[in-house]
């Protein structure tokens, strides 16, 4: 039976995990007299990475003399030293050592945490040591120095990520790692419009998120519930649009300062916000908050249920266009990534026709405020930009397939959501007491046990861009639902996108899962404690 934890909740969301999250930058580790028995071997980490190498009888112990030293280019810097004081922040509250970061100096620096590795590393790859004389992570960018200090800190003892100080000791067994991801897209969707969740609650979803190498957060901003996003020219979209949400309850709505907080603590995260309003279909709060969206000119009232595919932008209208060129161009105004997410889903009460002569024009409108063109696998039976990327969320279905195939002959990318495995709101068994089933029972294993290289037959390889793991909120109302649903889930589909395809083994994996459950203690995430995995 499922086990759902309820914890103390929490201290200021934002500053637990912004703490807890950057906790381990750049460690200042001085090497300890005591040898480590060759025996051990250091902590099993989530992604895996592409090689991981215990160096025998090496010990690193964090001193309260111990020193970080940050190694930039004038250019990377001061982004390099940003990731430095965040880890150093966190770990100031869990060990109260002083802990100061310093620019590098010849022949100085316990830790050095550099930028000037070579290009080969690529964005996001990284170089790890640990051994008796100190502790290195080398990187070509700021960003390969970010995913290099999240696998530091899940070396350190879960501990260092609690708010509180605690007692040490604070070692880590020496390791040598090389790592760089599999895929360049590797996303969290969360939705915000079924039911609305706050900025402060977003950014702990960055911050988990974070933990594990996802460098993308797909919001799901507008739907038949609700509006979440500020549009000066379309003012009634929110105050009206977004006013509710599932059930009737309260909704509500990101200004454009709240908006433009997420992006940048997504950004400082290394998370790129990939917007997403939902065309045609899925449009009933905006229908009922301009009666002129609507073919008969009358809008229909707000909707606090869970149905999908009754609503439909009128395509035929020119009103309609104009609308969506205001909606892109503030959107993508707000959003610094290259791409925005036109939906395109389960457009049920839009002929067929219609549909296909409507795709092409909201795409152009994407393209001109010079953004890359995301949509949902059906987008594919259309004409698509250059550049674009159609979104699989299929269940081994063969239309879903051919779509990811047609959207590959185009020239397009495909991102594997497929709601049978990677979809986190659905029930892990039968007695889980929320999320939905339609797409069947996706227990930890099913979540992970895929290859996005083989799912869909006859998809080359080079046409993955990676993978998503999207979650639907009808019955999700608060943060700890969320969580529940997301972890452990949300960790494998992350692995699946940063791991070489050898290293993708259920038995091996659940191991290295079973460990994680103590740092999510730390950082009171409510998770569902799966009984095939043996937690510790």
């Amino acid at each position: 039976m499922n086990r759902l934890v309820r914890p103390s909740r929490r201290v200021s969301l934002a500053g637990l995990i912004t703490a807890a999250l950057l906790a381990t930058p750049l460690i200042a580790i001085t090497s300890s007299a005591a040898a480590q028995p060759e025996a051990a071997m250091p902590a099993a980490l989530i992604p895996q990475p592409v090689s991981q190498h215990a160096l025998p009888n090496q010990t690193f112990t964090l001193q309260r003399s111990s020193v970080v030293g940050v190694d930039s280019n004038a250019k990377e810097l001061r982004a390099a030293m940003k990731v430095a004081d965040q880890l150093t922040a966190q770990l100031r509250r869990s060990t109260g050592y002083p802990l100061p970061v310093v620019p590098v100096r010849p022949g100085f620096a316990d830790i050095r945490l550099s930028t000037n590795g070579p290009a080969s590393l690529g964005a996001e790859g990284y170089q790890l040591r640990a051994d008796r004389s100190g502790v290195s992570i080398t990187a070509a960018t700021p960003e390969g120095l970010f995913r290099g200090v999240t696998t530091l800190r899940q070396l350190l003892p879960a501990k260092a990520d609690a708010t509180t100080r605690q007692a040490g000791p604070w070692t880590i067994v020496g390791t040598a790692i090389a790592d760089s991801p599999r895929f360049g897209y590797r996303g969290a969707m969360l939705d915000v419009s079924r039911h609305f969740f706050s900025v402060d609650e977003v950014k702990r979803y960055i911050d988990l998120a974070s933990l594990y190498k996802l460098n993308k957060l797909h919001l799901h901003l507008a739907d038949d519930q609700g509006w979440r996003i500020q549009v000066d020219s379309w003012p009634r979209l929110t105050t009206y649009g977004g006013s509710l949400e599932v059930n009737g309850t309260p909704g509500g709505s990101y200004t454009k300062a709240q908006f433009a907080e997420i992006v940048r603590y997504a950004g400082d995260r290394y998370l790129t916000v990939v917007p997403e309003i939902d065309t045609p279909g899925h449009t009933n709060a905006a229908l009922a908050s301009y009666a002129d969206l609507n073919c008969d000119g009358v809008a229909p009232p707000l909707y606090t249920g869970t149905n999908v595919g009754f609503s439909s932008l009128c395509v035929g209208k020119q009103v309609t266009y104009d609308f969506l060129d205001d909606v892109f161009r503030e959107v993508a105004q707000q959003s610094p990534g290259d791409v925005l997410h036109l939906g395109g889903d389960e457009a049920h009460s839009t002929p067929h026709s219609d549909y296909l002569a409507f795709v092409p024009k909201a795409a152009a409108l994407v393209t001109k405020q010079h953004k890359r063109v995301m949509g949902w696998q059906e987008i594919a039976e259309t004409p698509l930009p250059a550049g674009s990327i159609a979104q699989y969320w299929g269940t081994d279905d063969a239309r879903s397939q051919e779509l990811a195939r047609k959207a590959a002959a185009q020239g397009a990318k495909v991102v594997l959501s497929p709601a049978n495995r990677a979809y986190l709101d659905m029930k892990y068994d039968a007695n889980t007491p929320y999320g939905l089933s339609w797409a069947g029972l996706v227990n930890v294993q099913k979540s992970y046990d895929w290859n996005p290289s083989t799912l869909i037959p006859n998809l080359p390889e080079s046409a993955v861009a990676g993978v998503e793991a999207p979650i639907w909120t009808e019955t999700l109302d608060d943060l700890d639902k969320l969580e529940f649903m997301a972890f452990p889930r949300l960790p494998g589909v992350a692995e699946l996108g940063w791991s070489q395809a050898s290293a993708l083994d259920w038995t091996a994996y659940k191991d290295r899962l079973g460990a994680q459950g103590s740092r999510w203690d730390v950082l009171s995430v409510n998770f569902f404690r799966a009984p095939e995995i043996d937690w510790h």
